[in-house]
């Protein structure tokens, strides 16, 4: 597999060696601290990488199992600390080793991570421990970040609403409010770094699992266009819309990590829709006036029902008034001519890829897992209850893959989803569309029944177009996040982080969740 990371120069002048650091110094704290944040401490001679190491693993011990027992982590790195010491004498050396220079990251545990255990979430791959990083891992190590911890997940990525796994005993807390879901499945990631166990973090989205736990925890988090990114070493639920990507505490953290996972992997297929395409400084786009004189849409398809929480829409009419303040035009009504149409058509295929997906990511793994296919895995029974239906009826089914006449019909639907949401955002001549991305307030723990409100498993998946997270405010007197999306045209990353940037840099939503204080 080959993986190759060109760091631009002027990221790596930003750094220069510093002093030696100073007893009486006093202690860098990372609560909420950013990567310019980190970096500067470096730069000033406050801070070690083993120092840093030291701080994250210091809260982790105090609040994910004892505490507020968040239960966000399943797998720390028994190799941090010996990392970080040869980052420290790396930096004392030469400088830096890249954009991430000794950033603690937390990784969702379906990453297959070299010399750590990558289970899925699954007791059915306990024990594994891969030779290689997925492409994403090997991107940020090879930008300098130090795989802190591997997290918790809604367990195959099945579910948005809770993480819940076989792997890790009792469910992911909320860390705003410890009775309340992370959302799924990258709820441990979300929750992780929500808290301060790590700086960033990496998540993947197939419906809203990025977009959804960020939205749940007053985080950022982007779902890129497809192609754009790889999913390589990632254990697949379709890759007809699996999204692996960062998420963080704030834009410029998420725009910083996302420069290094984006580009070609010859090992995923679907980032040859990259090739030949310039990728830009995404950076450069993150300006305080970015907003000014877009034009941002009200994509009320995406969040309009009856089971709407009241509370939501008035935050997201106040963060529609703070977009106007910010200098953006606001289109309203902007409905997506023909969609109602597509969407009821008659025979509408699914291809369902998870079967031949699974199948194909065991195969080229044999000898390494105890697994073959998903016939051995719903034999083994080494999975939560929860899940056990889902994965029974699934392995019954067809497993359609590329080429087969359901995945064909599902292009084609995709296809023409596209074309009614471009031909609207041209007519309306949009640069973005923005909606609540959840419809209400994180739920109780293990309640199913109350309206979810899940708003983004349709349109940036279907149309594999980019969608950006940001914290908009509040619910339930202040307690609970909630957080606005900014969707896109294909390519339109720099556009949407741009808009995100501005409108959070204008509203400075985000604050640290009151059941994980800082630690003196």
């Amino acid at each position: 597999m080959r993986n190759t990371l060109v760091i631009p120069l002027v990221l790596a002048a930003a750094f220069v060696a510093g002093p030696a650091l100073d007893a009486q110094t006093p202690p860098f704290q990372v609560e909420e601290a950013s990567i310019a944040d980190i970096h500067a401490a470096f730069r000033d001679g406050r801070l070690t990488c083993r120092g840093l190491v030291e701080r994250y693993q210091r809260r982790i011990d105090l609040y994910d199992k004892n505490g507020p027992a968040v239960n966000a982590i399943v797998t720390l790195n028994p190799r941090a600390l010996s990392e970080a010491d040869a980052l420290d004498a790396r930096y004392k050396a030469s400088g830096p080793v890249g954009p991430l220079h000794c950033i603690p990251t937390i990784v969702k545990d379906n990453f297959e991570t070299a010399g750590m255990q990558s289970s899925n979430g699954s007791l059915t791959f306990e024990g594994y421990v891969p030779a290689t990083d997925a492409f994403q891992v090997a991107r940020i190590k090879a930008a300098g970040a130090i795989v802190l911890a591997k997290s918790n997940l809604a367990e195959w990525a099945f579910t948005p609403n809770e993480t819940l796994s076989s792997i890790l005993p009792g469910y992911t807390k909320n860390p705003y409010m410890l009775d309340r879901v992370t959302a799924g499945s990258s709820g441990g990631t979300a929750a992780a770094v929500a808290a301060s166990f790590g700086a960033v973090g990496l998540g993947s989205d197939t419906g809203n699992s990025i977009r959804g736990p960020s939205s749940h925890q007053a985080l950022v988090g982007i779902r890129s266009t497809m192609g754009l990114t790889s999913r390589n070493g990632v254990f697949p639920l379709s890759l007809l819309a699996d999204i692996a990507g960062p998420m963080g505490r704030t834009v410029a953290d998420v725009t910083t990590v996302f420069q290094v996972v984006v580009g070609e992997d010859p090992d995923d297929p679907a980032t040859a829709a990259a090739r030949g395409r310039q990728i830009p400084n995404y950076s450069q786009a993150l300006r305080r006036d970015a907003l000014r004189g877009m034009r941002i849409g009200i994509l009320r398809e995406a969040y309009e029902r009856d089971s709407t929480d009241p509370e939501v829409v008035q935050v997201f009419m106040r963060a529609i008034d703070d977009l106007k303040l910010a200098g953006a035009a606001i289109v309203d009504p902007a409905a997506i001519d023909g969609l109602d149409a597509i969407r009821r058509q008659p025979g509408i295929a699914s291809c369902q890829g998870f079967k031949y997906d699974l199948n194909q990511f065991l195969a080229a793994r044999k000898g390494r897992v105890r697994v073959n296919d998903l016939t051995e895995v719903v034999r083994g029974g080494k999975f939560h209850p929860t899940v056990r239906r889902q994965l029974e009826q699934t392995e019954q089914g067809p497993a359609n893959g590329p080429g087969t006449p359901e995945c064909v019909a599902e292009a084609t639907y995709r296809d023409q989803v596209r074309a009614a949401v471009l031909k609207t955002m041209d007519a309306h001549r949009l640069d973005a569309y923005v909606y609540p991305t959840w419809s209400n307030p994180p739920r109780l723990i293990g309640d199913l029944n109350t309206p979810g409100g899940d708003n983004s498993q349709f349109f940036s998946p279907t149309t594999g177009w980019p969608a950006v997270q940001v914290p908009m405010g509040y619910t339930r007197g202040g307690l609970l996040p909630a957080g606005i999306t900014f969707f896109g045209r294909a390519w339109s990353e720099a556009t949407l982080l741009g808009a995100a940037y501005a409108y959070e840099q204008a509203t400075t939503h985000r604050r640290p969740p009151p059941t994980t204080p800082p630690v003196r």
